[in-house]
């Protein structure tokens, strides 16, 4: 199997953040998006970010932009499927997403996702921890996108609810602390900078 390429979606509301962008949150020198995108970039032979509205304000990452094609926020699942219809455009076989705000996942992700899939069909697997499935971190087979799309038209939404019915598999990552923390609150974010080494 050639090396996927990688979806960085960040195409939620963030509501419980008040709104705007998490991924552009300072985090470091930077902010989270420039802390996924360094952990993701040398797992893929790609990358491309999924997000709605005025793409330029993610110019200075130079990421095609990627919005939802499916209308009305349905979830991680279109930003899933607007990944796997730019991979097809590429001549890619799958694609490998991962959450835009979770900056300290694991940077083997890929590989080891590529090993709970290996011999399937049609590659797909999860991210998973002892707490369960982490549905935004998953391998994704570019010939299964016209069956997503016809899921998310028909009002699917839930990604383990997809991924059961295709025989998803799960990749475990029993790392100490949580891998897949993700920044929803302001307290969340202050312990991510801490985390990071910038203090709150």
């Amino acid at each position: 199997m050639s090396q996927p390429l990688g979806v960085i979606l960040a195409g939620g509301r963030a509501t419980r953040m008040g709104g705007g962008d998490k991924a552009l949150l300072t985090l470091g020198e930077g902010c989270l998006l420039d802390q996924v995108t360094a952990r993701l970039s040398p797992q893929v032979a790609g990358l491309a970010l999924n997000a709605n509205g005025d793409p330029a304000r993610f110019a200075r990452f130079g990421l095609p932009v990627l919005p939802d094609s499916v209308a009305g926020f349905p979830g991680p699942l279109a930003g899933v499927l607007a990944g796997l219809d730019w991979a097809a455009g590429q001549g890619a076989e799958t694609v490998v997403s991962v959450a835009g705000d979770t900056p300290f996942f694991p940077c083997d992700l890929v590989p080891r996702l590529l090993c709970a899939a290996e011999g399937m069909e049609a590659p797909l697997a999860l991210a998973a921890t002892s707490e369960g499935r982490h549905p935004t971190f998953g391998l994704w087979p570019v010939a299964l996108r016209d069956d997503l799309r016809a899921a998310l038209e028909g009002g699917l939404r839930k990604v383990v609810e997809w991924t059961d019915a295709h025989g998803g598999r799960t990749a475990l990552f029993n790392e100490a602390g949580d891998p897949f923390f993700n920044v929803n609150t302001p307290e969340d974010l202050a312990r991510a900078r801490a985390m990071a080494g910038g203090g709150p």
